[in-house]
């Protein structure tokens, strides 16, 4: 589609009906308020409307479908592909719509669009309760929750949309709706799973658990026990109560305390544990674990829930490079493991890692056909992402993690964690990610979005349009 051109009237105009902030090209702050956590996304949307509330969300779609402007919807910015952004769009950026309300009594809380899940997490903590989320506490709540929301508490507690009560949307004609089990269930079931696809979600109430303190934190094994470890893991975690969870890694020590000056910069592999039994239960159900094989590194014990959130955020600030590969896996074979190994050893960057997320446990005695997310009997998120702060060395993080992917493809189950995809992936993967449940999405997409006005995501085509934008 060809860059629509705006005159200064029509943007005057829209910055009369808003109460937030529009930020142009010509904006001393522009630069800053158009980067994202990715620092390998660089676009330049034509304005970025910081939105005070629901009725700048609504202004600021009408006049992006009036105007033919690409739409782009920003919330906490940490997308893979940094698909919160795009060059010559309207940025919906809904950073400043955060606001928590917790009801301890009906064990729920609703948060704004803009909210990250640190701000969640601070809120809930303070009643003794947590939300399902992620493993970095910047993160943004709208993005990870409508992927799915994969985390420390997924075998405990679910996915995030497992725990996801309604949301408020705005549509892309406009309209404000309740998405819920009562309102627009068809919409509701799309939202959770089916990413930024159906319209602007302002607020999310959540389910809570009543989950305070963690026993958890990471331990560390040599490298050259990886093989032994990941055999181990992959039968212990399958038969493991649900309140346990761990997730394995590839790592490079960070050469800073806590870590011991002897680890820095060591190249390890290690699951990081999170237990939401009663610390005495806990102690108990890792003596197993510690007997396996004594760790290099053991830090786990008694911590806040929020403790383990944000404890790797030090590590990932914004602005770092980052390229992602990602599947579902049902099983790691020998001869997959043979293969992580043999990547694990060549990790290109102190920040390169690979992760295997469990999603069995509470997430899998989910219906596939429940939620938009497909994979409910997978075992595990499988992601591989190359990080380096220096830009000079993005063809070798990106390399590596294509070349991990490639070796490790053949042994997963096909489609991917929607919110681990790059943008440079395809249609396919994204079909292949919703399997099943994709004809049902399209239907969906052709009631409430028939236009792809919504199409700056990992995009579920409606079927009226040709639009590949």
């Amino acid at each position: 589609m060809p860059t629509p051109k705006l005159d200064d009237n029509s943007i005057q105009q829209l910055k009369a009906t808003l109460r937030g902030r529009i930020i142009e090209p010509t904006d001393k702050d522009y630069d800053d308020a158009r980067k994202v956590y990715n620092g390998m996304i660089h676009k330049r949307p034509r304005l970025i409307v910081r939105c005070a509330d629901v009725a700048d969300v609504i202004a600021s779609v009408n006049f992006a479908r009036e105007n033919t402007l690409l739409l782009a919807i920003r919330s906490g910015g940490h997308n893979a592909g940094g698909l919160g952004i795009a060059d010559d769009a309207l940025v919906i950026d809904l950073a400043p719509i955060k606001y928590t309300r917790v009801d301890p009594s009906a064990r729920t809380v609703t948060v704004g669009g803009g909210c990250t899940w640190g701000d969640v997490d601070h809120a809930t903590h303070a009643f003794g309760f947590a939300v399902p989320s992620g493993i970095i506490s910047t993160t943004g709540v709208g993005g990870l929750t409508l992927g799915g929301g994969i985390g420390h508490l997924t075998r405990k507690c679910g996915l995030t949309i497992d725990n996801l009560i309604s949301a408020d949307v705005v549509l892309a004609d406009g309209r404000f709706v309740k998405a819920n089990a009562d309102e627009n269930p068809d919409l509701f079931w799309a939202l959770r799973g089916g990413g930024g696809n159906f319209g602007v979600v302002t607020a999310f109430t959540f389910k809570l658990h009543k989950i305070d303190m963690i026993y958890g934190g990471p331990m560390l094994y040599e490298l050259s026990e990886a093989a032994e470890v990941m055999k181990w893991y992959r039968d212990f975690i399958v038969q493991a109560p649900d309140n346990l969870n761990g997730f394995f890694a590839f790592l490079t020590v960070p050469p800073a305390p806590p870590f011991p000056e002897n680890l820095h910069l060591k190249k390890m592999c290690g699951i990081i544990w999170a237990c939401t039994a009663p610390i005495p239960k806990a102690e108990e159900m890792f003596k197993p674990i510690r007997a396996f094989k004594k760790p290099a590194l053991d830090f786990v014990g008694p911590l806040p829930q929020p403790a383990l959130q944000s404890m790797f955020d030090p590590i990932y600030p914004p602005g770092l490079q980052w390229y992602w590969r990602a599947d579902f896996v049902n099983e790691l074979s020998d001869k997959a493991i043979a293969e992580h190994v043999r990547f694990g050893k060549e990790l290109p960057s102190m920040h390169s890692t690979m992760h295997l997320y469990p999603i069995n446990g509470a997430a899998s005695r989910v219906a596939k056909q429940d939620t938009a997310w497909n994979y409910r009997d997978a075992n595990w998120a499988q992601v591989m992402v190359g990080v380096d702060p220096d830009p000079s060395n993005n063809e070798k993080i990106i390399s590596w993690t294509k070349n991990y992917y490639d070796a490790l493809h053949p042994y997963s189950a096909g489609g991917a964690y929607v919110n681990f995809l790059m943008g440079d992936e395809g249609g396919d993967r994204v079909k292949a990610t919703y399997g099943d449940n994709y004809q049902r999405l399209v239907a969906i997409k052709d009631k409430y979005d028939p236009q792809n006005l919504f199409r700056v995501n990992q995009n579920i085509k409606p079927s009226g349009t040709k639009r590949t934008a």
